[in-house]
């Protein structure tokens, strides 16, 4: 096995071409349900701009014909949790049980160890060959989650007028606010203070401080998503006699795969909880996506599996289990 550390700023056409024809062929295996992959555009923007602004170590390891058979990557957070690295790994289906996942998480966990860090994470699909190389790595079960998709075609529309109505009755001390792009200068700050409200999900066994978010974080995070082609909606709660925005919901459209979404965080402040707000903010985010991604399908969601609030919103929204998901984690 040769590895080699990818150079972000100079990434070479062959090592990205076969990173992402790795992933894709891991994805076929693992997680048919993911039912598209990472592009060539979206594998490099990923490597340039990481989730928020940070950026992953990747790293592709070949065999001795120069085919790209495994994938590397460490996160090292900068934002919060800085005694956290994460540590990815992908092999080809063609050439695992050869000790290369191995070697990979080694090299990957070293890298955490250098960096001063004591906790690793991980995740994996259940009942994937991810699962038992997690086992047998030594990793604990920290967390589940659990994937969910709706169908955008199949969306009963009465029944979700008729629950936005109810719940729009419920909040009637509110308004709704559209912001498609990036968040306005004058609104950062009270953005990231609702961003925040996140926190309150649970985190089961993890060994996580709570994230921090701040107007710089916020802008970061948006331009990252912005610079992976990504269509970002935000529909935000205003309390209408103070201003003080109570919660938002937010959906990244990938235009790499314009029938596919992702809905990224939805959170209320807790001093405005009991409104609907979490259901009200979701079915107008449906409202709206209708009108300007016509051609969107599906939405995918995650959410912990011990979260039984935001499952049940989910749930009358009409999204169906798909997949679960497990972190693990690793104390150094």
């Amino acid at each position: 096995m040769h590895l080699t550390w990818l150079d972000r700023e100079h990434l070479d056409d062959r090592d990205v071409a076969g990173a992402v024809a790795l992933l894709d062929a891991a994805r076929l295996v693992d997680s048919p349900h993911q039912l598209v992959g990472p592009t060539v555009f979206s594998y490099t923007a990923f490597l340039q701009t990481g989730w928020d602004g940070t950026p992953p170590a990747a790293a592709v390891a070949r065999d001795d014909k120069g085919r790209v058979v495994g994938a590397l990557q460490v996160r090292l957070p900068h934002w919060d949790n800085t005694h956290v690295g994460g540590v990815d790994v992908t092999v080809d289906p063609l050439a695992r049980r050869q000790g290369i996942g191995r070697r990979l998480f080694e090299v990957g966990v070293e890298r955490v160890r250098a960096d001063g860090r004591r906790l690793v994470l991980t995740d994996s699909w259940a009942g994937s060959a991810g699962e038992k190389f997690a086992e047998a790595m030594g990793l604990e079960r920290a967390a589940v989650g659990v994937q969910r998709r709706q169908e955008l075609r199949a969306l009963d529309w009465p029944r979700l007028d008729a629950e936005f109505a109810e719940a729009e009755s419920r909040a009637s001390g509110y308004e709704l606010l559209r912001i498609a792009g990036s968040t306005p200068e004058e609104m950062l700050i009270d953005v990231a203070v609702m961003t925040a409200a996140i926190n309150d999900a649970p985190l089961d066994d993890l060994d996580i401080e709570d994230e921090v978010f701040t107007p710089e974080r916020v802008r970061t995070f948006e331009a990252a998503q912005l610079a992976a082609r990504m269509r970002i909606y935000r529909v935000i709660a205003r309390e209408r006699e103070t201003g003080v925005l109570g919660g938002h919901t937010m959906v990244g459209v990938d235009t790499e795969h314009p029938g596919y979404a992702g809905q990224y965080d939805t959170s209320v402040l807790r001093a405005h909880r009991g409104h609907r707000l979490g259901r009200l903010l979701k079915i107008a985010m449906l409202q709206w996506l209708a009108d300007e991604e016509p051609q969107l399908r599906k939405v995918d969601t995650w959410n912990a599996a011990s979260n039984a609030h935001m499952i049940e919103v989910n749930e009358v929204l009409g999204y169906q289990v798909v997949a679960t998901g497990i972190d693990w984690q690793l104390h150094l």
